[in-house]
Parts: structure tokens; C-alpha cells; sequence
């Protein structure tokens, strides 16, 4: 919680101090690569086996092919250790990234980047975690190599990574638009954009069809492919699936889940399906190009999208094959705080547990609880109401003390928010090594004679097989109970376990309620789950294979009867032999749920290590609070608050256009007039107060840009000019005319809304989708972009204009938008070879009501 580092003010900081130092790993690409000197290899002796200890090297699990790696990626570039360099310099900011402790790479200079090119590389890209991408285009950086690619930096943990994320989007430009008419808060309204993405599974894939009726079967040696699928946001890779193995039914299964916020103004989603086999080298199978503008903001979309593949002659383009998707497009607009000050008083009057349960149940609101329990932490109240709800639940409630937690309630969902909130790293210490080295290894354990169909001694290997495992499981688990950095974790059942000495007469035993209560949401909901599906925690890439995920599940089992206290709850008979190790294993269960509950005096404890990296950590926080006294009301506003990122205007603007979409959900009529005289009333009437203001802005700003219209141009900003908080982010530029380009037929999924279109295809004209010089992705010899020298060097360099963006907070679509013409255009992958369709006209639909039009 932020109050955690607000105790700790460095009184000896020199103040003028503008420089700032950490540690990363630097992915370099083979061909950047190629003009940087090779690192040393230093050769290990190879460790015999595997062992609980944690000195085993994580990277080499990672990129090990059984973690879902494609081959795409091998030979494709390399982390190599770097030094990065923060320098302020009067208005300018500079980041110097060094390789080999004194060789500059890279100088990118912050000031001239948008907070949007600064963000989260999501852990799919390369399997990482803690992972930043810096995406800068020619002008915006030095470069030693003439290679234009992204830079992705990896940190040494969570803390690290959120607290260079905030210092570097600091230095950056953000998306503010109308700083004419609200001067002191810094402009009218900012923009935030997040893309939820479920790529779920495949039919059909690699089978051609012509038309409806018939079909192409896959060659020989085909049926066996493996296939995955790279994501691309305005052709930008930011994301991969994990290899999977495509059966004779060509059926694929992924179930994996994509998010990516922070996100610049958006044009179109690609997804690129690729093929692999062990005798040949990778090949594009298809593709699927999703325009992000027809889906209405907020509302989740689910439905079959085609896989097209382009070929030559009368066809074209040919389907082969589908995925099951899921996409919600969010793009809010954010005012400034003091626009929300109403709907903040009337949300903190109550308990936030309570305005969850009444939103659940009255408005069908279930995707806001993360940003409503945001508020709560920002305010230091999140312990404190959920055990005060926690105690009236028990209190009003007439079920059994033993399953008290285990219903799928607001109180048991928020306290798995609250876990996965504070324990991401304590899960991570806690099963992850043992977890990953399984799953590398392949481990199948079957104890059951029906699954097995195996004589006695193979069923007794596997026993005792099973007992090994769950030992490592729990080796780890127990180490990880007190470790000083995981302490926050304990936060959310201290409050459960203190119930203890408290007079409790509603229970029939009050000694083991602390205990079953806490080991319930400590295991059942959090570290079990983990155990049995690990890619939905991050703790390893894509689902694991059935043989591995029925060893997980095993061990799951064992885990959840010791954590019960219970060493005769197996079921059943051929899970009887784990019945000693539960046994033997309970005292030490106890203790695990004492210290896990127990919150600490002091959080800090003397560790030279944790104090340097708390020390680096509060002299940028520091650094931040001085900074935002001089910045207006938006740009101060735009920096996320540590430790968490929050963004506590971000959050009120997604509540409020939940509440004003479900409250005009023509289906929950009956449920709105029966809200008459109650808090959730109020509540709804706070958010169109809001929605009035944001209305009011918008409708200035377009006046405004009408009249700029007519005049011949805007100024162009220098670069070596003032800084960006004063010049450049004050101005909303009108974009110019892009440079016409071919159309391209696009097949929306028949579950998408079509306001106005009456047929389920539809043709897009290219021309009027935003030409983003901002290319990031494979090329073929001189088309690769390069790096000119540092904008000193140029003194004609102009900055990029942004794109014109006006939008309601409750409309449903954006319009489209223009940018700067590029001279060149790359695809996001050799596979879009797009042909010509001079016949292909735009349809118009409904897709654009409801917006200010300019």
C-alpha cells in the first residue's frame, strides 16, 4: 500500500539530484546484435538432477521448447545484461542503456515519447515477466546499430519494473487534449485504452475451404503440426501463444487470455497463425484482421473468427480454418480528479464490499470489482472493510464454520483479488521453481489401476513417485511462509486469524475456525488453483500437457487434505497411500497458517539487499513528489502512484460508464425503477453528473477544433524547444490526409454487432484506417527501417502530430482517425500479401452514432 513507503522520507537526498541508476536485462535482437561484441560465456559444471534448492537457473527452464517456446524464437535474439541510466536535463530527459557495463546502445530521449509508447511488455512476448517495452521511432533515439525495433527491458521484480514504469512515463508526453479551456487542470480530458483478448481454441485449422460445402482435408504429415499464433496491435507484435499440437480433427486447444492496457489510439488487431513442423521451418498458415473500431467499447464479444490465407487467382483469400475469440475493447475518457469528488464521497460512504454486492445483483456489473477495490487501497481502507464485512458475514450467517468461505460470494472474490493483489511474488516463491521444473520434466504420475491399467509394482513406483512430489510442493511452500519481501501477503488473514481471541459463542469451535478459515482462502483459493491451472496465474506458459496436468492434480489433491488438517479426508482408496505424509506433514501446516497470518512489527527487517533496493525505490519516490508540484492537474495526474500503479481517476471514469451502460441496458428496466430511493440510485445519478461534465468538455473541444479549422495551420513544435509539459502536449493537432491505400476485404464473426450492416461481411477501405509510422516487425532486406542520428544533429526534425480523437464517455465507438502520412508501410508479417480490390467499396453503418462528429 502506498503508506508503506510514505514512513520512509530520505532527509539526506540532495534535491537537485536528477540521475538515476538500475540494473536490466536488455533483449537484443540477432541483428542489432551483430554489432555488439559477444558476451563472455562462462561454463558451469552441469548440476546432477534437480534438487528443492532454488539455485537452479531459471533461464534455462524458460527456454527450454517443453515450455511452449516456438522455433521462431530460437536464434532470434538474446538477453544480455545492461546498465540503464536516467539523466534529466533542465526540460529533456535522456535514458542511456550500456551493454557490457561501458558500450552506450541506446539513448532514448523520454521527453519526445508518449506515455502510451511507454508500457508493459506482456509476459507472452518472451516468456518473461517484469518485462517494459520502449517503443520509439527514428528521432526519438540514438542507436549504435541501424536496426528500428522496440526496446524491451526485464527488471530485476515486480517492484522494480512498476517503479522504473512510473519514472520513465513521468518524463513522457500524455494524451491530453483541450489545454485551451482548462489551463489550470492542464487540459480537458486525458485517454486510456485496454484490449482483453481470449484466444480459446481452433477448428478446422489448416483445412481450405472454397465455399461452405466443400472441403479440403489436410496433407500427409500435416495432421500432426504444431501451430500457434502472434498478436499485433496496429502491427506492433505484442503477444504469442503458446505451440500446440493440432490433432487429425485439426481441433487446437489454447485457453489462454491477453491483456494489454496503456494502449495508444488503436486501428486494427492481427492475429497471425503459424505452422511448425520438426523438418521444416516455420510457415504462416493464415490470419485474421480484426478492425478494433466496429466493436462497441466495454461489452465482451465472443464468436468465431476466420483464419484467411492469401493466394493468387480468382479466390484470393480462402478460409482455413477458425478461432474461438474473445475481445473487449475499453477506451475511456479520464477527467481530472476534481470531477469525480462527488461520486468518490458517495462511493466511500459505504463499505465497498456492500456497493459490489448491489451492483452485482441489480446492475449485473461483474468485470468493475478490481477497480472499485482499487479505491479502497489507494485509501488505506481495503483490511479494514473486508474484515468488517467478514464479521457480519459470519455473524448473519447460519451455515457451518466449515464451509463458511467456500461459496462463490463478494467476499470470497474479493479476497482472491486481494491475494492475487498482494501475492503475486509470494505465490511465485511458493510453488513456482518446483511447478516449472515439473512440467519441464514432463512428469506423469497415475496412481489410479483404472487409469493406469499397470501391474502392482508400477502403481507403487507412482506412489511413491507422488509422495516425492508433494514433499518438493511442500519444501517450498513452507520456506516461502516468512520471507520478509512476502509479508504484505499476510494482510488480507491476519484479520481472519485474530477472530481467535475474540469471544466468539456463534461457533462450535472456536480454536480451529482461525485456522480452517485461513488455510480455506490460502490454499483452496489461491495456491490450488495455482497448482492445478498455472498459465492463469503466470506461473507457466499455456496449459500443460494431460499426462503433466494429471500429476498437478494429484499433487493438488494431497495438498488441499493437509491443508484441511485432515489426514483421513482421501476419498478415495488409491490415494491411501500419501495418508503418512499428510500425517507427519500437519504440525508443520499449523505453524505455515500462524506465520502467514501473523502480520509483522516491522515490515523492514535489516537486510542489506532489501534496504539498497527500498532505498533506490524511495529516492525516485521522492524524486516523483517534487516533479508533480510544478506539473498541472492532468500531467500530475497521469503519473500511476506507487507502489501499485494506481490510477484512481482511471478507475472512477470505468466505474461511472459501467453504471451509465447498465443503467440504459434496456433488459434491467424493471431492476432501475425498483433502485428508486436507494444508495445504488444515488450512486447512478453521481456517474451522469460526471458523464454531463465530460459532455460539456467534449463539446467545447470540438467547437473549438471547428474553428481551427479554417485557418491554414497549426504551429509546428521544435523539439530543442520547451519542455513537453508546456508546448507540446498543449496542442491538439488536426491531423493531415493519409496517403490512399489498397482495400482489403475483412470477414467479421457472425456474433459481432453490425448496427447497420445487414450483411455478416463486410469491406473495409484501408484508406481510411490511421497509417501509424510506428513499425515494429519483420522486414525484408533495405525495407527495414533505420535510425537517423539524434535530433541535435537534425534541427528541421518535426515532431509526429497525434491523432485527432474526440469521444463521449458513453458512446459506444470511436471515430476514425488520421495521422501523419509515412512513407513507408510494412505489414505486420510476410504473410499479408495484400492484393488490390478495385471493386471493394466501404459500407457504411451505424458504428459511428451517437459521436461528436467534427
Amino acid at each position: 500500500m502506498p503508506d508503506s513507503w510514505d514512513h520512509y522520507s530520505p532527509s539526506t537526498q540532495n534535491e537537485s539530484l536528477r540521475e538515476f541508476l538500475v540494473s536490466a536485462e536488455l533483449y537484443v535482437s540477432s541483428t542489432a546484435g551483430s554489432a555488439l561484441r559477444k558476451p563472455a560465456v562462462i561454463k558451469k559444471k552441469a548440476e546432477k538432477g534437480f534438487t528443492g534448492s532454488s539455485t537452479i537457473d531459471e533461464s534455462k527452464l524458460r527456454e527450454k521448447s517443453s515450455l511452449g517456446l516456438s522455433k521462431r524464437l530460437a536464434g532470434a535474439g538474446q538477453w544480455r545484461t545492461a546498465t540503464c541510466k536516467l539523466l534529466e536535463e533542465g526540460d529533456r530527459c535522456f535514458l542511456n542503456i550500456y551493454v557490457d557495463e561501458a558500450i552506450l546502445y541506446q539513448t532514448v530521449y523520454l521527453h519526445l515519447l508518449n506515455q502510451t509508447d511507454i508500457r508493459h511488455a506482456d509476459s507472452s512476448l518472451f516468456f518473461r515477466k517484469d518485462c517494459v517495452g520502449l517503443y520509439c521511432i527514428a528521432g526519438q533515439r540514438w542507436t549504435s546499430s541501424h536496426v528500428a525495433e522496440p526496446i524491451y527491458l526485464q527488471f530485476a521484480n515486480s517492484d522494480v519494473c512498476s517503479t522504473w514504469l512510473a519514472l520513465l512515463r513521468s518524463y513522457a508526453i500524455p494524451e491530453i487534449y483541450g489545454r485551451w479551456f482548462f489551463p489550470l487542470d492542464g487540459g480537458s480530458y486525458r485517454m486510456w485504452r485496454q484490449i482483453d483478448l481470449n484466444v480459446d481454441h481452433g477448428r478446422n485449422v489448416g483445412i481450405s475451404r472454397t465455399d461452405t460445402d466443400n472441403a479440403e482435408l489436410p496433407q500427409d504429415g500435416e495432421a500432426d503440426a504444431d501451430v500457434s499464433c502472434e498478436i499485433h496491435l496496429n502491427d506492433i507484435i505484442c503477444g504469442r501463444t503458446t505451440t500446440k499440437k493440432r490433432g487429425a480433427t485439426a481441433t487446437v486447444e489454447w485457453h489462454e487470455s491477453f491483456t494489454f492496457p496503456e494502449l495508444p489510439p488503436f486501428d486494427t488487431l492481427d492475429l497471425v497463425v503459424w505452422r511448425e513442423k520438426k523438418v521444416s521451418s516455420p510457415k504462416v498458415l493464415g490470419y485474421i484482421r480484426i478492425p478494433l473500431s466496429n466493436f462497441r467499447r466495454g461489452e465482451l464479444i465472443e464468436g468465431w473468427f476466420p483464419i484467411m490465407q492469401t493466394h493468387t487467382g480468382p479466390a484470393r483469400e480462402i478460409q482455413v480454418g477458425e478461432l474461438r475469440l474473445k475481445i473487449r475493447v475499453d477506451e475511456e475518457i479520464v477527467l481530472p480528479y476534481s470531477a469525480y469528488r462527488g461520486l468518490l464521497r458517495t462511493i466511500q460512504s459505504r463499505n465497498f464490499l456492500d456497493w459490489l454486492t448491489e451492483l452485482e445483483t441489480k446492475l449485473k456489473l461483474k468485470s468493475i470489482s478490481t477497480a472499485v477495490m482499487s479505491l479502497a487501497v489507494a485509501n488505506d481502507t481495503l483490511i479494514k472493510q473486508i474484515q468488517d464485512y467478514a464479521t457480519r458475514e459470519v455473524l448473519e450467517s447460519s451455515g457451518s464454520h466449515q464451509t463458511l468461505f467456500r461459496g462463490n460470494t463478494v467476499l470470497t472474490k474479493i479476497m482472491e483479488s486481494a491475494m492475487s493483489w498482494y501475492g503475486k511474488a509470494f505465490l511465485d516463491a511458493s510453488i513456482g521453481h518446483v511447478l516449472r521444473r515439473l512440467c519441464t520434466e514432463k512428469i506423469a504420475i497415475e496412481v489410479d489401476p483404472m487409469r493406469s491399467r499397470k501391474g502392482t509394482k508400477e502403481l507403487e513406483r507412482n506412489v511413491d513417485l507422488l509422495i516425492y512430489w508433494c514433499q518438493e510442493f511442500w519444501n517450498q511452500i513452507y520456506s516461502a511462509r516468512c520471507k520478509a519481501s512476502y509479508v504484505a501477503y499476510s494482510k488480507p488473514f491476519a484479520p481472519l486469524w485474530n477472530r481467535r481471541q475474540r469471544e466468539t459463542t456463534f461457533l462450535p469451535s472456536t480454536e480451529t475456525f482461525p485456522k480452517q478459515s485461513v488455510s480455506a482462502f490460502c490454499f483452496l483459493r489461491f495456491i490450488v488453483p495455482a497448482i492445478l491451472h498455472p498459465h492463469l496465474f503466470g506461473l507457466y506458459p499455456g496449459s500443460p500437457p494431460e499426462t503433466v496436468q494429471r500429476s498437478l492434480t494429484l499433487i493438488a489433491k494431497v495438498i488441499q487434505s493437509l491443508a484441511n488438517l485432515n489426514a483421513s479426508s482421501q476419498k478415495e482408496s488409491f490415494m491411501s497411500g500419501v495418508k503418512d505424509f499428510i500425517t507427519s506433514s500437519l504440525p508443520a501446516m499449523t505453524d505455515y497458517i500462524a506465520a502467514v497470518s501473523a502480520p509483522l512489527n516491522d515490515p523492514y527487517p535489516s537486510n542489506p539487499v532489501m534496504a539498497a533496493a527500498r532505498h533506490n525505490r524511495l529516492h525516485i519516490i521522492h524524486s516523483l513528489r517534487e516533479r508533480s508540484v510544478n506539473l498541472t492537474v492532468l500531467d500530475r495526474e497521469a503519473i500511476p502512484v506507487l507502489p501499485h500503479l494506481l490510477d484512481i481517476p482511471r478507475q472512477l471514469a470505468v466505474i461511472t460508464s459501467a453504471v451509465i451502460r447498465s443503467s440504459r441496458d434496456p433488459s434491467l428496466q424493471q431492476h432501475i425503477v425498483a433502485l428508486k430511493g436507494t444508495p445504488v440510485e444515488d450512486l447512478c445519478n453521481k456517474c451522469f453528473e460526471v458523464e454531463e461534465q465530460a459532455l460539456i468538455r467534449v463539446t467545447q473541444l470540438a467547437s473549438k477544433l471547428s474553428l481551427d479549422r479554417r485557418r491554414p495551420s497549426l504551429p509546428v513544435i521544435d523539439p530543442q524547444g520547451p519542455g513537453p509539459s508546456a508546448s507540446l502536449a498543449s496542442l491538439d493537432r488536426i491531423p493531415e490526409t493519409p496517403k490512399p491505400r489498397m482495400k482489403r476485404k475483412t470477414v467479421r464473426p457472425s456474433t459481432a454487432p453490425s448496427s447497420g450492416s445487414p450483411s455478416r461481411r463486410f469491406e473495409i477501405d484501408d484508406s481510411k484506417m490511421p497509417s501509424s509510422p510506428r513499425v515494429f516487425t519483420r522486414s525484408k532486406g533495405s525495407d527495414e527501417p533505420r535510425s537517423p542520428p539524434p535530433p541535435s544533429a537534425d534541427p528541421t526534425l518535426k515532431v509526429p502530430r497525434r491523432p485527432l480523437h474526440i469521444k463521449a464517455p458513453s458512446t459506444d465507438s470511436v471515430p476514425t482517425f488520421k495521422s501523419a502520412t509515412s512513407p513507408t508501410k510494412e505489414r505486420p508479417m510476410n504473410s499479408f500479401n495484400d492484393l488490390p480490390d478495385d471493386t471493394g467499396k466501404r459500407k457504411k453503418g451505424g458504428i459511428l452514432r451517437g459521436i461528436l462528429r467534427l
